[in-house]
């Protein structure tokens, strides 16, 4: 059984940024152990109610992390392999889960069997390890060669992951990671560029090393099932949701909220067999939420949204404080030196701190919440109300998303006289009308989590 379960949080932190280190690599500092500085901020993560932990990339690269020059070493700007070790163990101590980013599509130009290709071109040993590598035309980097690479950018150069020395290069890598920060799953960068060939050698790899690796791929458009099913990935991220959360608020549409949760999760719902979809509001690549929303007190109903769906919530780091950041031509911006006490400092920061906090804790305490059916039972263009069932437990789940209070009335067949209470909201009672209707009064920006009482 997977460590990582329909009962992890994440939190999901970029080390590069959130550490301060340095843009660039130089390849000749000695190592600072700027990764040690997120030991002192798992305080606050653990008491978020997050119980694992969502590392971008840690090993040697250029520049941004998904360019590595080395599988096998900790970046030097963010210290050394002893600083990642006790970084883990004190993870595993507080009884967190780590997972990785693992880059294994393409490499940056620092990859050491890449700079042996520049330096013996044709006689280089290393000339099978890269992808529609051609001596018949030049690179625009002005090299004798050209060769694949990721979306375009010549910086990000493509692995042939068919050829079997690249295949147990990397599996080395993931051996290596095992044995020195037991790590509990891979996020992989880059999934749907990867093979689906590639992608069962890895499944099957990662089953022989530890049957409990969970793999988790990045994913932005198609059937997920194509990625997530018993011979490739565990999971994928949920763009989808991640949309939807975010423009079902900012356009006062729950309508589409509400149409890709039925799609995913309800009665029929394509995604019900990949139990830990990997849920998000924002990461290291988009906007931050905050300034996709004009009203941030809308991030309240949000966040219920997304810590009552089906799959793992994850927060990424600074998100939790409102922190705003709209994707430009550089991501830097979207993944900023992490200062906890002042990100938090003022009220605002510290309320939707607190209410993530709560949140957090009422789907740790409520089954249904994490491992329940999926049924809507109300929507409008800024309210939504769904049900989760598991057994004789069921959760409601209301969000209002307008500046104004409102109201959600609807059947719950079967239910008539049934006693709901509601966890965010002091405990106050609900209960069903003999004639199965229930009616909730909403607050503004704001929402309810029910459960059946016995």
């Amino acid at each position: 059984m997977n460590l990582i379960n329909q009962d992890t949080i994440f939190y999901h932190l970029f080390p590069l940024g959130a550490c301060g280190a340095p843009h660039e690599n130089n390849f000749q500092s000695t190592p600072i152990n700027r990764i040690s500085e997120i030991r002192g901020w798992l305080d606050h993560i653990q008491e978020l109610g997050c119980n694992a932990m969502l590392l971008g990339p840690i090993f040697e690269s250029g520049s941004h992390g998904y360019d590595t020059a080395n599988y096998y070493e900790v970046d030097r700007r963010l210290g050394t392999i002893q600083a990642m070790r006790e970084l883990s163990e004190d993870i595993h101590a507080r009884g967190m889960r780590l997972v990785l980013d693992g880059v294994f599509n393409h490499v940056g130009r620092n990859f050491w069997a890449f700079q042996d290709l520049q330096r013996h071109g044709r006689g280089s040993a290393y000339m099978d390890w890269f992808a529609d590598l051609r001596f018949d035309q030049q690179s625009p980097y002005g090299d004798s060669f050209s060769y694949a690479c990721w979306n375009g950018h010549f910086n990000l150069v493509k692995l042939n992951l068919a050829n079997p020395e690249v295949r147990e290069h990397l599996f080395g890598a993931i051996r290596l990671w095992k044995q020195e920060f037991n790590i509990d799953g891979l996020r992989l960068d880059a999934a749907d560029a990867l093979s689906f060939e590639f992608l069962k050698a890895l499944r099957a790899f990662g089953e022989q090393l530890d049957p409990g690796l969970w793999l988790m791929g990045e994913v932005i458009h198609g059937d997920y099932r194509r990625w997530a099913n018993a011979e490739t990935l565990h999971a994928t991220t949920n763009y989808e949701l991640y949309k939807s959360l975010y423009s079902a608020h900012s356009a006062h549409n729950q309508h589409e909220l509400a149409y890709s949760l039925n799609r995913q999760f309800g009665p029929g719902g394509i995604y019900r067999d990949i139990p830990t979809l990997y849920n998000f509001v924002d990461n290291h690549d988009v906007s931050r939420v905050a300034s996709l929303l004009q009203n941030h007190a809308q991030l309240y109903p949000l966040t219920i949204a997304l810590f009552g769906a089906p799959g793992v919530p994850s927060i990424y780091y600074g998100s939790e404080f409102m922190l705003e950041a709209v994707k430009g031509s550089s991501d830097w911006n979207l993944r900023p030196e992490f200062k906890p006490e002042e990100m938090g400092a003022s009220q605002a920061a510290a309320d939707l701190a607190g209410h993530i906090r709560r949140l957090a804790s009422i789907r740790a305490n409520t089954p249904a919440l994490t491992r329940g059916g999926y049924a809507q039972q109300f929507v409008a263009a800024d309210q939504l109300v769904f049900e989760r069932t598991l057994g004789d437990h069921h959760a409601l789940v209301a969000i209002n998303s307008a500046d104004l209070p409102a109201r959600a009335s609807f059947a719950l067949p079967g239910k008539a006289g049934w006693v709901f209470r509601d966890l965010l909201n002091g405990d106050e009672i609900f209960r069903v009308e003999q004639n199965g209707q229930l009616s909730l009064a909403l607050p503004p920006c704001w929402g309810r989590i029910l459960v059946n009482t016995f």
